[in-house]
């Protein structure tokens, strides 16, 4: 049996790890070990930052919506209490948009809520 030499497996490895180290600054981008943590590190903070873009969109709807129920004179939390009651069934993102660019359409969505709201 005949012994199997390595390198060529090893260099597309490194081939891989530089090819996803492109772009980056000093050793990190042609230095094996360096660009090995390097691609680590932004492989986390990639992951990290999927969930963080989730949570600072959910953040810019509920501004949105808030701007646009206050200048008819609710609250956000009031206003979204009055959609539970109302069995209104968008969601966040859909009323932002509504709220930004429909602004006739948000405002009986709004009348929808202050209306199921009790007194």
């Amino acid at each position: 049996m005949p012994r199997i030499k390595r390198g060529v497996t090893t260099r597309q490895k490194h081939k891989r790890l530089l090819d996803q180290a492109k772009g980056y600054r000093g050793r990190r981008k042609n230095t094996i070990r360096v660009a090995r943590q390097a691609v680590e590190k932004a492989g986390q903070y990639a992951y990290r930052d999927r969930k963080v873009k989730k949570r600072t969109f959910r953040a810019l709807w509920i501004q949105r919506i808030n701007a646009a129920v206050r200048a008819e004179g609710l609250t956000y939390s009031q206003f979204m209490h009055g959609v539970k009651l109302a069995g209104i069934e968008l969601d966040r993102k859909v009323m932002a948009d509504l709220a930004m660019n429909e602004a006739g359409a948000f405002s009986s969505i709004i009348k929808q809520a202050k209306d199921a709201l009790p007194a």
